[in-house]
């Protein structure tokens, strides 16, 4: 059994509210912006080196390399389909946010075709294209929505194979580079994987942010004091967890109490004035909503 506590608002905490019609506008430029700072990245960095990493942007490269024909049309024909597709056999979950990047990302390939490349360094080209890649998807994401591509076919890849969702997104990215290792050079397809890890980070980074909170589990034999001064001194709430002892099979009160990084000293100190001899774990935590933390966007 969960017991909760729901702990105070702490100070200078403000609820911000967006109404809907605010929210979908807010989300709609979230993806339009994304879009654009994706095809920025894909024509002055990835396209002039030959980086394809992965998904139908990569299999754009490999195209024009191949036929000559321009990136964009690479990628409505391969991603108009897919998304039809999945209309069909996955539903409508995908929506209308999905449809817009599927359209408005090659466009703005399109667009963007003839912006210079700032390096020739394919090093750096692989590095500044997969954060400017990462970064733009991040807040395509962020928004709600997806560029669709190889996305949708790894969905249709599990639905009716069974294979993980994220094996399949592997695989396809996968297929994608070692196509680029034998069509530009295997250096090329090494610069690749340099690009999609980088496109990855950034997308943790910009979905999660720097701002690591901490969750501490505290086991005391005092809980009601270390309770009392979490919930008055460092002006949190938490969370009384029913826990047994593996041991001795007798009962203890967990506290569960989340921080901001900033606060992890001062709960140290408060629970070892209270008892010396409490067990605290604190770990990491990448993302919490909720009051006193990060509303939902």
């Amino acid at each position: 059994m969960i017991r909760v506590e729901v702990g105070k608002m702490r100070r200078g905490d403000i609820v911000k509210r967006r109404n809907p019609q605010a929210q979908m506008v807010w989300n709609i430029f979230q993806l339009l912006l994304g879009a654009m700072i994706v095809a920025l990245s894909f024509n002055m960095f990835l396209v002039p080196n030959g980086i394809a990493s992965g998904g139908v942007s990569g299999i754009s490269i490999l195209v024009q390399k191949l036929t000559g024909i321009i990136p964009a049309l690479t990628q409505w024909a391969i991603n108009i389909p897919l998304f039809i597709t999945g209309l069909l056999l996955l539903g409508r979950k995908f929506g209308a946010k999905t449809l817009l990047g599927t359209l408005l990302l090659p466009l703005f390939v399109l667009l963007t075709a003839s912006v210079p490349a700032p390096t020739d360094n394919p090093i750096l080209a692989a590095i500044y294209g997969g954060i400017g890649v990462g970064l733009g998807l991040g807040l395509v994401f962020r928004g709600g929505g997806s560029t669709g591509g190889l996305d949708l076919a790894a969905q249709l890849l599990h639905r009716y194979t069974g294979l993980p969702y994220s094996l399949a997104v592997v695989c396809f990215d996968g297929c994608v580079i070692i196509a680029a290792g034998f069509i530009f050079s295997p250096e090329t397809s090494l610069y690749a994987l340099i690009g999609l890890f980088v496109t990855s980070k950034t997308i943790d980074f910009v979905q999660n942010g720097l701002q690591l909170s901490k969750v501490a589990f505290i086991i005391s034999d005092h809980t009601e004091e270390v309770a009392k001064a979490i919930l008055d001194d460092l002006d949190r709430g938490l969370t009384r967890l029913d826990g047994h002892g593996g041991y001795t099979g007798a009962g203890r009160t967990v506290l569960m109490v989340v921080v901001g990084q900033n606060e992890v000293p001062k709960l140290k100190q408060l629970v070892r004035d209270i008892d010396s001899g409490a067990f605290v774990i604190i770990s990491n935590t990448a993302e919490v909503l909720g009051q006193g933390f990060k509303l939902e966007s």
